[in-house]
């Protein structure tokens, strides 16, 4: 059964009257794009082949299975991995709808769920069809929820890799009150001690927690400067509890000594890293820590405060942020795409992308990244992020090639997950 790009694109969508495709059962497809990113390598003229919602055979010669299989023409297209969003918050919209305050101390964690369904949906949508959720901010575990209704097919969404609370020091987070009576509610799990630390981590385990994550560094040193929270000490005792779980410890950091404790405790991941400096950076390749610089909520924020982009001067935190993603390519760090999504709109998850590449990384390398690198460092790669055979037809095709033109990833032809169609246009 061979469908024709024109037919697959308008017929289709019309007989299902919805974009996702959630009832639609696994058959078996071929699909025929120009060109196969793998993860690693672009191939020209390979075509992938999907049953059973893995992927069954990859190559340049691939013959339809039986009278049955649909035959996918994708004219002008490169397939890829469905990709991978590094640091997302599904529990969060952007900051120039609500504050982050706002959102934690004034709306309902029913609404915050409501919202979270929406920003799932519109995740997949673009493309991206794993994410790692780094903290609901407020909303307790109802990460774990919103994974388990997306896992039974209740709700369209990623796959998701889920961190609960996050833990930060006692005193350092947010939000809090100028009068000392007044006790607020918090944005992640507080933390008085090693006691308590190891007690926190295997609660959150114990509620589902996929990782954990630490803040380690926040803005409570004097006058709101950002300082280091953890000790080197405490941060190696939450990866050595958390490892024993077979679980990654990932922190938050932005200081080059909340970096270098984090490194040297054998974190998996630093997020932010915005004041990284050479030597740091040189650390972390030394110690195999990868970065998620997440770009485009240093990018959001600056234009929620009113930066036009491409004016000039640009905002201290721009020129900031640019230099210290040069330093972490120099010192040839590995690097996860991740744009910290919820600061900013969901369903723009690309935004990350396409500054990686405005900041100094090549096209390929973004794609990389934003596949292969992060199943990888996040220890998923014996499902998700290569077209390789065996591995879930998490599949995403877009007009074009990204590696010429990463904006070309926002040109979606056609979504994938686990073998069922999910988005076509």
């Amino acid at each position: 059964m061979r469908l024709p790009t024109f037919l697959f694109c308008f017929f289709i969508p019309a007989l299902l009257t919805a974009q996702v495709v959630e009832s639609m059962p696994p058959i078996v497809y071929l699909l025929k794009p120009d060109r196969v990113f793998d993860g690693e390598v672009m191939h020209e003229g390979w075509m992938v082949l999907v049953m059973g919602g893995k992927i069954a055979a990859v190559g340049p010669s691939i013959t339809a299975s039986s009278r049955t299989t649909a035959v996918i023409e994708l004219k002008g297209c490169t397939l890829l991995p469905g990709l991978i969003e590094g640091h997302s918050h599904l529990f969060l919209h952007p900051y120039d709808e609500t504050t982050w305050d706002d959102q934690v101390l004034k709306e309902s964690r029913a609404e915050r769920t409501a919202r979270a369904v929406n920003h799932a949906k519109a995740t997949l949508l673009a493309g991206f069809t794993t994410v790692r959720d780094l903290g609901t901010e407020g909303a307790m575990y109802d990460d774990v929820g919103l994974k388990k209704a997306i896992g039974k097919g209740i709700i369209p969404g990623p796959r998701m890799l889920v961190a609960t609370r996050a833990i930060v020091a006692t005193g350092s987070y947010g939000p809090k009150s100028e009068v000392a009576e007044i006790h607020l509610p918090k944005g992640a799990a507080e933390v008085g001690g090693p006691e308590e630390l190891v007690r926190e981590i295997r609660t959150q385990i114990g509620q589902g927690a996929d990782l954990i994550k630490l803040y380690g560094d926040y803005r409570w040193g004097l006058h709101e400067a950002t300082q280091p929270t953890f000790t080197e000490a405490e941060m190696a005792l939450a990866v050595t509890v958390t490892k024993s779980s077979g679980r990654q410890v990932v922190v938050h950091a932005s200081t080059p000594e909340g970096m270098r404790r984090a490194i040297l405790a054998g974190v998996s991941t630093i997020e932010h890293g915005d004041k990284g400096d050479s030597a740091v950076f040189r650390l972390m390749k030394e110690r195999g820590v990868a970065l998620c610089p997440t770009l485009a909520a240093g990018h959001s924020v600056a234009q929620y405060k009113g930066w036009k982009v491409g004016t000039l001067p640009e905002p201290d935190r721009i020129v900031e942020k640019k230099k210290s993603f040069a330093a972490a390519l120099a010192a040839n760090v590995t690097i996860c795409m991740g744009g910290d999504v919820g600061v900013f709109t969901h369903g723009d998850n690309a935004k990350e992308m396409e500054l990686m590449v405005e900041y100094g990384m090549k096209q390929i390398d973004v794609l990389r990244s934003a596949t292969a690198v992060n199943a990888d460092v996040f220890g998923i790669s014996a499902t998700v992020g290569r077209i390789r055979v065996g591995l879930d037809a998490d599949i995403l095709v877009v007009e074009g090639n990204p590696a010429d033109n990463i904006a070309q990833i926002r040109a979606i032809r056609l979504v994938m997950q686990r073998g069922r169609l999910v988005n076509t246009r």
